[in-house]
């Protein structure tokens, strides 16, 4: 029997479950025995178990990204003060405040392709950090267990008894040792919940005796830990500095700089001086603005103005103190009145790229698609070292116009109404009104859009009133545009388009509606005061003219057809001469990276790259577990509104259900109750896939006086009637 593999799944009401997928990396079989088990008493114990009980675990991208939400919530419950010194946390163990809105929409957008990362954002991540408190609570009244001890038998990592800290100080009145070190560790916590420092030298005091033996063994722990990992950390315990201030150079400083993560993951806390950023010093920047001003031509062949500089803090640095950086000893350097990180060979690599893209730039400018890999940050063609260099020693910003462009484009409700007269036979919602002002603005700049609304929400009636818009602004002078859809959506689309946009002369472009040699011989002349030229996905590869015309848009309807960029009709596709391409499809994009690209390649080749770079672009990302470059460099050409979205549902009419009947003879019942009776008995042995479950809720599975109730048809009269006065 082949093994089931589950993947994590999010449902639309934001519920988190496991489910089977058959292309889902394998998961090793107690790991996988232990996420069933838990996931099966809910999400908060599934997520609990794998913050708290995995962290070692090598997990696929999905599980992985799930497991450091929780670690976070695992990690913010081991700041709390412990339940001796706060009567609120004795009250109340586990009760973690969650990350503020932003960190957690941050969080929403780095996740990797999964089944429902559509329906990630701030409010579901909230719950479900709110399910990992319940959870937790529950799990402590089962084991009787104190938080800390609950912890370490989960995982040794989560050691919570005392917390040693490593401070750094700038000592400015030293010149030939500018820093200082000491050791500290927290006694305990003050009525305002903050840590309570002492010398760690006062522990051997404090703790002296031989009954407080075990509390110092388990406080000197970390330090312990860390003196494994780094040579300086064991020679100072071996020497006895550790409980002593010392007097370090800025070599010392920085070696302690670099060894900080490995402190951390040891248990130590590490300190650094206040005035620096985040914990470390600052460093100069190799940084560039791009797209400043408009460029000539619009579209993927645009290019755009390039600027590169070298800054510390936004401030631009001078030929002469960037030399001083670079010819200077590697480490902590001291300008302008502030100690600086440098890393030589980083920031002169970083500055050397830029300055090449800046020379290339210098012929007329950098292409559309390699300046929004850049801001994006999102640079696919480079390698895993470089990529890795560029994050940390170099920027690129968009400039004035490049950034009230992308603004426009990541916002469209702030953008111009645009309307399509009384040539539309529908009035617009007003999220069908500001996704005609993005596919509009797209057009306008020469880019792709891809639309990618729920099912229902009206992408056909705003495709329509764009070709409205256009058609008004030019009259007949135009060149006609084409639609490509299934054959079997042709005739919808010429129905929707006598009802709703009658004066946009069509053409049907296939055999089911035209003879076969009369399609063959339509040329330029004959499609001369046409609007529109609708065909289908298999008439692209038996038209030879379609490809050779030059078509003012190109909308693909149901573009997951072009999903598998090795099929014929994908080819054909990529090869239509269009001004802009419009991409429509309700399958979220978002899941499947390689789906992403065969259409992205279609609306905006190259801006993705070659599928053997964006393969390896995504590898990184895998590797790095973040994806945020990649949704930012998307963004702007990907609009998708759901049915569950707030500003969406408040503008959809009331839900109309509506039962259809449908008799059964005596063999056609018999029949229905055998099949719900396998039904039943399968979906008993599967109830905690979420998939089975999902499935057996939409359908009555009794049969009433020999009648089947069919309410699936009320989901689809929902659907219908979510544009109102628009279609789909």
């Amino acid at each position: 029997m082949p093994e089931t593999r589950l993947a994590p799944l999010l449902t639309p009401h934001g519920r988190l479950m496991i489910a089977p997928e058959a292309d889902a990396p394998p998961l090793a079989e107690d790991l996988r025995s232990r996420l069933e088990t838990a996931f099966a008493r809910g999400a908060g114990h599934g997520l609990l178990q794998l913050g708290a009980g995995e962290v070692g675990a090598a997990l696929p991208p999905a599980w992985a990204y799930w497991r450091e939400f929780a670690a976070r919530y695992v990690t913010a419950l081991c700041a709390l003060p412990e339940p001796e010194h706060d009567a609120r946390a004795a009250a109340a163990p586990g009760a973690v405040t969650p990350p503020d809105t932003r960190t957690l929409e941050a969080f929403a957008a780095d996740a990797p392709p999964m089944t429902g990362a559509e329906y990630l954002s701030a409010p579901v991540l909230r719950a479900l950090w709110s399910a990992l408190d319940a959870a937790l609570r529950e799990q402590l009244a089962e084991s009787r267990l104190a938080p800390a001890e609950f912890l370490k038998r989960r995982n040794p990592a989560w050691n919570l008894v005392g917390r040693v800290c490593f401070n750094l100080a700038e000592n400015r009145g030293d010149e030939e040792a500018p820093f200082a070190f000491l050791a500290t560790y927290t006694a305990k916590l003050s009525a305002q919940a903050k840590a309570q420092h002492q010398p760690l030298s006062q522990a051997l005091r404090e703790y002296a005796g031989a009954k407080n033996r075990a509390r110092l063994l388990s406080l000197l722990l970390p330090v312990q830990r860390a003196a494994a990992e780094c040579a300086w950390v064991r020679e100072m315990v071996d020497a006895g500095d550790i409980y002593h201030p010392l007097r370090w150079t800025p070599a010392e400083a920085l070696r302690f700089l670099r060894d900080a993560p490995r402190l951390e993951s040891a248990g130590v806390v590490v300190r650094m001086p206040g005035t620096w950023r985040a914990g470390r010093p600052s460093r100069p920047v190799a940084q560039a603005s791009v797209g400043g001003k408009a460029p000539s031509v619009l579209g993927t062949d645009a290019l755009l103005d390039f600027r590169m500089e070298v800054t510390l803090d936004g401030e631009p640095l001078s030929a002469a103190e960037v030399k001083r950086l670079l010819a200077a000893t590697e480490g902590l350097q001291f300008l302008r009145g502030r100690w600086v990180e440098v890393d030589r060979e980083k920031l002169g690599r970083a500055i050397e790229r830029l300055h090449a893209v800046e020379r290339a730039a210098a012929g007329g400018g950098l292409s559309f698609a390699e300046t929004m890999r850049l801001v994006a940050g999102a640079d696919i063609a480079a390698d895993g070292a470089a990529a890795e260099v560029d994050r940390e020693w170099s920027r690129v910003a968009a400039g004035p116009w490049l950034a009230e462009t992308l603004k426009s484009l990541r916002s469209p409700e702030g953008l111009a109404r645009i309307d399509a007269g009384a040539a539309l036979k529908a009035t617009l919602r007003p999220y069908q009104q500001t996704g005609l002002r993005w596919l509009y603005l797209l057009y306008r700049l020469g880019l792709g859009a891809c639309l990618a609304d729920d099912m229902g929400l009206g992408k056909t009636i705003q495709v329509l009133a764009l070709l409205l818009v256009l058609k008004n602004e030019t009259g007949a002078q135009a060149p006609p545009s084409l639609l490509v859809a299934p054959a079997s959506l042709l005739a919808n689309w010429v129905a929707e388009i006598e009802r709703f946009a009658p004066r946009l002369r069509t053409l049907v472009a296939h055999p089911s509606v035209m003879e076969v040699e009369e399609l063959k011989a339509l040329d330029r002349e004959r499609l001369a005061g046409v609007d529109l030229v609708i065909t289908s996905y298999g008439s692209l590869l038996r038209l030879p003219w379609i490809a050779a015309t030059r078509w003012r848009l190109a909308v693909l309807d149901e573009a997951q057809a072009i999903k598998n960029p090795a099929a014929k009709q994908t080819r054909a596709a990529k090869m239509l001469d269009a001004g802009s391409r419009i991409a429509l499809t309700g399958t979220p994009v978002e899941n499947r990276l390689s789906d992403l690209w065969s259409i992205f390649d279609f609306l905006n080749p190259g801006l993705l790259g070659s599928t053997r770079a964006f393969s390896a672009f995504t590898r990184r990302l895998d590797e790095a577990g973040h994806y945020g470059a990649l949704r930012e460099l998307v963004r702007p050409y990907l609009l998708r509104r759901l049915k569950t979205d707030r500003k969406v549902i408040a503008e959809l009419p009331d839900k109309t259900e509506v039962k259809a009947w449908c008799g059964l003879s005596a063999r056609q019942a018999a029949l229905y109750e055998q099949a719900v009776g396998e039904l039943a008995a399968e979906l008993g042995a599967r109830g905690r896939y979420s998939r089975s479950s999902c499935a057996s809720s939409r359908f009555s599975t009794t049969p009433r006086n020999g009648w089947a109730t069919a309410r699936g048809a009320s989901a689809t009269a929902a659907s219908s009637d979510a544009c109102a006065r628009s279609p789909r």
